[in-house]
């Protein structure tokens, strides 16, 4: 049970996430521009080039724009399967890698029936449905780094934990505040390791300091950080309700008696940004932004529940209690599985077993026309809906974008939202006046409508 339940979730997970990705991908699911900028992200340093993301304005580099360095691992994903597609199979096999060592954990820690329902509870959390659902993001690389790192601490393996933890830095530039925490706490929890504990949090914080006010603004084509001006006031950190909604999840999440664990103080600095801006994205369940959490959940819930192998049990709880230690373990690992259950048909993945969703969009075949109809290598402007997918063969910048290159050719999307409802009945005209050239319509269709310069 030990050996397996962990390889087959992580097995289930990787499929049920891919699967979505690719139902998505292939029925033109967008969910933002996202996916689009981390493909041509990906295509540059496949071709060996710095990550220069035309999607996003002329020479942006998107190491100005967040810091990321440890994407570079996708160019090996590039050589092998030059496609959006990939990326979203990268990030499910994340994922799924991630149940590994948190399940084992469990397993050890509660036995095999409540370690693998808490590691299916994990692997299929609201956190890593809903980031799957709204497609890739460089979190993705974050979610196995900090399973690594607080399973290891659990096992009292310190500086493997630290080794884990470090490179966590290069996946976003928040994630140094994250780091310097954990360090923190190994200084102060395990004093045999304190020195260990001190250089985590002196490196983290030290690489936050420097990617945030150094690194990014250097690289930033307007030469400042982009999102100090979505953060609002502290004093709306603790409104509107929804942030509280949040907050609720998480603890239910955590089985309640996690938040006992001084490791449940690692979420603070990520709903700390998060509660204080002014993103709307930012503070709800329904986004990539809960991914990071959803292993430190586990690993609070893990470490206040204590160990069935030793004689302490759960080491606060009084031996003559009235309530056994068994049931309390029992309705933490429930709670835990039921804040994702209770969402229901809400959930993203039921899309995978539903028949109705693998059925082709009857865009699909007027979609693939018009990437078609695009000569190879053109400078394209394109809605968002097919965005990730012109990027292998094109180079791609989005037709609402400040570019200052005038494109080639134009492919619209009628039913875009970035059109907000009112798309031009005459996208050549269109074009025209937007780029200051004559364009004619080469292909229309399914809503598509490719125009090239005449």
């Amino acid at each position: 049970m030990r050996a397996l339940v962990p390889g087959l979730l992580a097995i289930a997970a990787t499929l049920a996430y891919g699967l979505l990705g690719s139902q998505q991908f292939r029925n033109l699911v967008a969910r933002s521009w996202d996916l689009g900028i981390f493909t041509q992200l990906a295509r540059a340093y496949g071709e060996l080039r710095a990550p220069i993301v035309p999607i996003k304005g002329d020479d942006v580099n998107l190491l100005g724009d967040h810091f990321h360095p440890l994407l570079v691992l996708l160019a090996p994903v590039w050589w092998v399967w030059p496609s959006g597609e990939a990326l979203l199979w990268t990030q499910a096999l994340l994922f799924g890698l991630s149940a590994i060592p948190l399940t084992t954990l469990a397993i050890d820690r509660l036995g095999p029936r409540l370690g693998s329902l808490a590691g299916g509870a994990y692997v299929f959390s609201f956190g890593l449905q809903s980031a799957a659902a709204v497609q890739f993001h460089e979190i993705a690389f974050a979610v196995p780094l900090l399973a690594l790192a607080l399973t290891a601490l659990l096992r009292e393996r310190v500086r493997t934990s630290v080794l884990w933890a470090a490179p966590l830095v290069f996946v976003k530039e928040d994630l140094g505040l994250t780091v310097a925490l954990l360090g923190v706490l190994i200084a102060l929890r395990h004093r045999p390791h304190r020195v260990e504990g001190v250089a985590l949090a002196g490196w983290s914080a030290g690489w936050f300091v420097l990617s945030t006010f150094v690194i990014l603004p250097l690289l930033n084509t307007t030469g400042q950080y982009d999102y100090t001006d979505n953060l609002g006031s502290p004093l709306e950190v603790f409104w509107p309700p929804v942030k509280w909604l949040t907050v609720l999840m998480l603890v239910l999440t955590a089985g309640v008696i996690g938040a006992r664990s001084p490791l449940i103080w690692l979420m603070v600095p990520t709903l700390a940004w998060r509660f204080t801006g002014t993103v709307e994205f930012y503070w709800d369940w329904y986004w990539h932004y809960n991914a990071v959490l959803m292993p430190i959940a586990l690993a609070a819930m893990l470490e206040a529940l204590g160990d069935r192998r030793t004689g302490r049990a759960v080491a606060w709880w009084r031996r003559d209690a009235p309530v056994p230690v068994r049931r309390i373990r029992a309705t933490a690992v429930v709670a835990s599985a039921l804040v994702t259950l209770l969402l229901g048909s809400a959930m993203p993945i039921l899309d995978v077993v539903r028949p109705s969703k693998w059925e082709p969009t009857w865009r699909a075949e007027p979609a693939a026309a018009a990437l078609e109809a695009v000569p190879d290598g053109s400078v394209l402007a394109v809605d968002i809906t097919l965005m990730a997918h012109a990027v292998p063969e094109h180079e791609v910048q989005w037709l609402h974008g400040p570019n200052q290159r005038v494109p080639d050719c134009m492919l619209s999307d009628h039913y875009a939202f970035s059109w907000a409802g009112d798309p031009p009945q005459d996208p050549a005209l269109w074009a025209q006046q937007e780029w200051g050239t004559e364009y004619r319509t080469v292909f229309e269709d399914g809503g598509f409508t490719v125009v090239c310069r005449a």
